[in-house]
């Protein structure tokens, strides 16, 4: 299968010959008959003479790597955002911080909003930047973001009106006030 993602080479989804937007169902079925298909035993009695043993169990562990990666809903997205990147789709963004952005309680969720060119908005709450892995803390009347392995992210978000984009950047050092 080409590769979907251009120049960046083999993706996992390419790994599992599967198209970005699979279904966890349809990832785990790919990965299932990926592993039967390119087990090592089952390779090296059909390889053995035309491949050398080291590559036999290449693809083998490329599939495992791809199903660590897509079988886990927090580390694709993390994949897919990264694989975005490296795509070019947020090429000249606007990068902004958290201190940037307006922060509103809304009960249970918190909501970071930043006004847009356009008249409407960037948005994203605490409950989808959790399922990212990206945990909101509060601390008083101030927020702050964590990363999991406390290095620097971001998050690109779309304008909910025009095709403008911002990159939020994530530092576990940047702590703002919610608005009331």
């Amino acid at each position: 299968m080409s590769s979907s993602s251009g120049s960046i080479g083999e993706t996992y989804y390419d790994v599992l010959s599967l198209r970005e937007d699979a279904s966890h169902d349809e990832i785990r079925a790919s990965y299932r008959s990926a592993l039967l298909n390119f087990h090592p035993d089952k390779l090296q009695a059909m390889c053995q003479k035309s491949h050398p043993n080291d590559v036999v169990g290449e693809r083998y562990f490329k599939v495992q790597k791809a199903w660590e990666v897509l079988g886990s809903s927090m580390s694709r997205a993390a994949y897919d955002r990264e694989l975005q990147a490296a795509k070019g789709e947020a090429m000249g963004a606007e990068s902004i911080g958290l201190e940037d952005m307006a922060v509103e309680d809304k009960g249970e969720v918190v909501e970071l909003l930043y006004q847009c060119r356009c008249g409407d908005y960037f948005f994203i709450d605490s409950g989808e930047l959790e399922e990212m892995g990206y945990p909101m803390l509060r601390i008083g009347s101030k927020v702050s973001l964590r990363t999991l392995d406390a290095l620097p992210a971001s998050i690109v978000l779309p304008c909910g009106s025009c095709s403008l984009k911002v990159r939020l950047l994530i530092d576990s050092d940047s702590c703002v006030s919610i608005d009331c």
